[in-house]
């Protein structure tokens, strides 16, 4: 075993967050870990990687095993670059011995397979969008272990990344290489399409079980079908003993001579019998309590039409992100916006609120302009220091929401906080702690059009759920850009993907068409980067004829030996080049299979059959880059 956790206990102040929790780690094992938020998932993971102690409890972890562990939220230095920061963690590697240029090397090796461009690598950090960011704290945790770390401890991994990043993470995690892989890895996350296709174990950490935590093998799927049977048996095992303490209840009031004997061992029975049933009782209220209550307020206008987009175009530094755009938003409608970290969706976003203005084309709004309500990516709007109360409770300590006078302790507990909480500056507060007081202020604002960017990042599922079912009982309009495709899948109506090379726009109606209409794109900036590849490559061949023409003759080689050091194909080289086309246009054949599999509308419905579909068309798309980059290998041998 790799790991091996027993009877772990923690607490913070008088509050307990967990104990008794115990499992056990192999190799090959990717254990998801979910949860509502405050459970204790990101501490449980700091203890598994030895950066918190337990009050209680042991962790044990296989001598000589490399445990890299990735937190949720980065710590870069100032002015660090992914190629700096990157080496920087490489030097930690064994395989390196403190070597500062194979520690580059390394670096740049595991910058590249996660996708950084060579020119993205020296960008400063603080320009990454949170994607990037997050990307680049994998990279730097695979690049400690030299990029094949014995366990892989990862919170929240696909918070920010866009589905392409998704797509590589679950690739990676579940078909790893030999030069890049995890033996085995335990992550927090949210996001219930990534734990179907990569958990092979789920373990929820929640106080509606009799241990902590409840473990399924399996996806995401196998679990809540386990958890169904579980919450249920346990109900009515809950019910059965009420029965038979209500019996022992009666019992008690008959008179002591009406008792006889053996009443002092059925007294002892029944007292533990009550305190079984207090446990039950807590446990399953702790089952049913869900996630926060959301629920937004509309303004109650009446208008056909609240926003009006045509033919809008915008870009920066002379590139256009996207061009002829048409979008209309009435009450009713669900836009979810989707493509890659850095292709503009905020800046969609930025120009359909009014906050940009348009390069091209007219934003036309209705008079008096529509109320607007953002929910933004960063979680700026409070202040750090802001004390929670005044945070969503602004005004005093009473709110009015929805016509309804609520105390700030009532409104508070709606959103899962504790009251000693509520003297406690932001700052002080969980990822998903965060998340929830954003989304109770935004409750108190009337709103004709809700704008929620990444509103999952650092949610809990029960909370997601009833996000989901609040955005569709909204009667206004709502825009919503996020990578998670559970959500997207039910909730928007429409998604317009954006981020193809020619800046144009999809609107299609289902998640499955916007995932076909993303790899579209994904493939035309390929093929667009491979043909400026091409035509760089007569350039670069004359430049090279140039320099030698004038660079002096080379000595005439010695006896025996060969008369220049040009590399040229071996045999086997020559037919590999020779069959290359046939190769190609196979792997374009099945990748073009691939994509018609993840459009079918009867995939989409299974969502195990969805994740699967997916992961082929990744490897595929995988399978035709990489010939046409030994293609192009072959041929400059052969130049």
């Amino acid at each position: 075993m790799l790991l091996v956790v027993s009877e772990l206990a923690k607490s913070h102040g008088l509050r307990e967050l967990f104990r008794g929790v115990s499992l056990s780690v192999a190799d090959g094992d990717r254990v998801g870990f979910i949860g509502p938020n405050g459970a204790g998932k990101s501490t449980l993971l700091r203890m598994l990687a030895g950066a918190e102690e337990p009050d209680s409890g042991a962790v044990r972890t296989q001598r000589g095993a490399v445990v890299v562990y990735v937190p949720q939220r980065d710590d870069f230095p100032v002015g660090a670059t992914p190629r700096s920061a990157a080496t920087a963690a490489a030097v930690k590697a064994a395989s390196v011995h403190g070597d500062t240029h194979e520690a580059e090397v390394l670096g740049a090796m595991i910058l590249g397979k996660l996708g950084f461009p060579e020119a993205r690598m020296g960008e400063p950090v603080e320009r990454l969008s949170g994607g990037w960011r997050k990307r680049l704290s994998i990279a730097c945790g695979l690049c400690e272990a030299g990029g094949t770390p014995d366990l892989l401890l990862l919170d929240e991994p696909t918070n920010h990344l866009d589905v392409e990043g998704i797509r590589w993470l679950e690739q990676f995690l579940s078909r790893p290489t030999n030069d890049l892989r995890a033996g085995a890895c335990v992550f927090i996350t949210h996001d219930r399409a990534f734990l179907e296709a990569v958990a092979t174990r789920v373990v929820e950490l929640s106080r509606a079980y009799p241990q902590g935590t409840l473990t399924v093998d399996g996806g995401y799927a196998e679990f809540l079908r386990r958890r169904a049977e579980f919450l249920a048996a346990q109900a009515r095992a809950e019910a059965t003993l009420a029965n038979e303490v209500r019996t022992d209840d009666a019992w008690l009031a008959r008179g002591a001579q009406a008792r006889r004997t053996k009443a002092k061992g059925r007294i002892e029975d029944s007292a533990d019998r009550r305190d079984g049933l207090a446990d039950l009782a807590a446990r399953n209220a702790a089952a049913a309590s869900g996630g926060a209550r959301v629920d937004f307020t509309a303004s109650g206008r009446r208008t056909n039409r609240l926003v009006q987009a045509t033919g809008i175009a915008k870009g920066f530094e002379g590139r256009t992100l996207f061009a002829g755009l048409d979008l209309e938003l009435a009450p009713g409608d669900r836009l979810g916006l989707m493509g890659p970290n850095g292709s503009g969706k905020t800046t969609l976003l930025s120009v359909l609120t009014g906050d940009l203005p348009a390069d091209a084309g007219t934003v036309k709004r209705a008079d008096p302009a529509p109320r607007i309500v953002v929910l933004r990516q960063q979680r700026v709007d409070i202040p750090s220091d802001t004390l929670l109360r005044d945070a969503i409770c602004p005004l005093g300590d009473f709110v009015d929401f929805q016509g309804r006078t609520m105390h700030i302790t009532a409104w508070s507990r709606q959103f899962l906080f504790h009251d000693a909480q509520l003297l406690q500056p932001v700052s002080s507060l969980s990822g998903g702690e965060r998340a929830r007081a954003h989304l109770a202020r935004m409750m108190l604002e009337p709103a004709d059009i809700l704008v929620l960017d990444e509103p999952t990042n650092d949610l809990d599922i029960p909370t997601l759920e009833v996000l989901e079912d609040a955005i569709a009982q909204f009667p206004g309009a709502v825009v919503l850009v996020t990578h998670d495709r559970a959500m997207l899948g039910k909730v928007a109506r429409s998604i317009a993907v954006i981020g193809a090379p020619d800046a144009s726009v999809s609107v299609v109606a289902s998640l499955d068409q916007a995932l076909a209409a993303l790899a579209r794109a994904e493939r035309a900036q390929q093929e667009r980067t491979r043909s400026a590849r091409a035509d760089a490559a007569p350039a670069a061949a004359v430049a090279a004829a140039a320099d030698a023409s004038t660079a002096p003759a080379p000595a005439a080689p010695a006896p025996g030996q060969p008369s220049g050091q040009r590399r040229r194909l071996s045999f086997k080289e020559q037919r590999e080049l020779e069959g290359m086309e046939a190769a190609i246009e196979a792997a374009e054949r099945a990748h073009a299979a691939a994509e018609a599999r993840v459009a079918d509308p009867a995939i989409a419905a299974d969502h195990a059959k969805m994740a699967e579909a997916c992961r082929k068309l990744e490897a595929a798309q995988g399978t035709v880059s990489g010939l046409y980059a030994r293609w192009q290998e072959l041929e400059s041998k052969r130049a």
